[in-house]
């Protein structure tokens, strides 16, 4: 048992620092060369990446706080302080992703007829403002954790008033307290199975729109001799963009349908590794996307760092 410990600690280790390499040197990326020319979908990866830097590092804080609690005493205040914390970065990581979805949705539909033309997005005030609202929304939906009952059953006060809950909803099959009930299912609800929909739907939309313009550019290019080599230029790169976006997308899916399944499968006084298997679902999403992102949009180059 004490092997397996460690071989999970070494991999969160693992995990958490690709996360933590991927997500910063994306910030970076997008600081240093494209922050005087910013344009909304560069700021929408950068408070991504960001969310998911703030969730890698209070997640592991947390989650140490717990592994600690049998020689350590933790004050609910602390408690209720890194997990508002966890969940803000989780959430907002969330809504950012949803974001970019319906960003480049948006971006590829009637791409052909409006041309040139900007989305509303585009603009740089309704990129701030949208960014805005996520985060205002991040904050509401974390704030319930401040007055969830931390208070576990009988047999668990000891250990309750000792740390942090391994499963803060404190929601087990024989014990679930109103609010924390609530705030559990209105918090899967929300945070992960309305976003997955609006993902998944956004992914097929895209597909769809790729699929309908590959079958009328085809003929274009056939008929008209000098539309294609200024066309040729810009779509690979848009269309390399929204590969990337996909599998980002296809991952979240993956991820976060997971999550969905564990946290209403499982509970925390019937699985011991409870903690560690959370962390690993919820941080996979948040440690590869930087790279995926990264790479798709041509962001994660060591050019763009050495050119400064």
């Amino acid at each position: 048992m004490d092997g397996f410990s460690v071989s999970l600690l070494a991999l969160r280790i693992s995990i958490s620092c690709v996360g933590l390499v991927g997500n910063s040197f994306l910030i970076l990326s997008i600081i240093l060369n494209k922050l005087s020319r910013v344009k909304s979908f560069e700021m929408f990866i950068l408070g991504l990446a960001t969310a998911n830097m703030g969730e890698i590092i209070i997640v592991n804080l947390y989650d140490i706080i717990i592994l600690e609690t049998s020689s350590t005493t933790t004050g609910t205040w602390q408690c209720r302080s890194l997990k508002f914390l966890t969940v803000f970065g989780e959430i907002t990581s969330i809504l950012f992703t949803v974001l970019i979805s319906l960003f480049r949705y948006q971006k590829l539909k009637d791409a052909d007829k409006r041309v040139n033309l900007p989305i509303c997005l585009d603009s740089i005030r309704s990129a701030w403002m949208v960014s805005g609202v996520c985060v205002m929304l991040s904050s509401l939906l974390s704030l319930p954790i401040f007055v969830m009952n931390l208070q576990g059953p009988v047999e668990n006060v000891t250990r309750n008033r000792k740390g942090c809950p391994p499963d803060f909803f404190q929601c087990s099959n024989n014990y679930c307290p109103i609010i924390n009930r609530f705030y559990k299912y209105l918090f899967i609800l929300a945070c992960n199975l309305l976003p997955l929909i609006i993902v998944t739907a956004t992914s097929c939309l895209i597909i769809m729109v790729l699929l309908s313009q590959r079958k009328t550019v085809t003929p274009v290019v056939s008929v008209s001799g000098t539309s294609p080599s200024s066309r040729k230029s810009k779509r690979p790169k848009l269309q390399r963009s929204t590969i990337a976006i996909l599998a980002a997308m296809g991952l979240f899916q993956v991820d976060w349908t997971l999550y969905v399944i564990f946290q209403l499968t499982f509970n925390a006084s019937d699985f011991p590794f409870w903690a560690e298997m959370e962390f690993f679902i919820a941080t996979s999403y948040t440690s590869i996307s930087p790279y995926v992102y990264g790479i798709g949009n041509n962001l994660f180059s060591l050019k763009n760092l050495i050119k400064r």
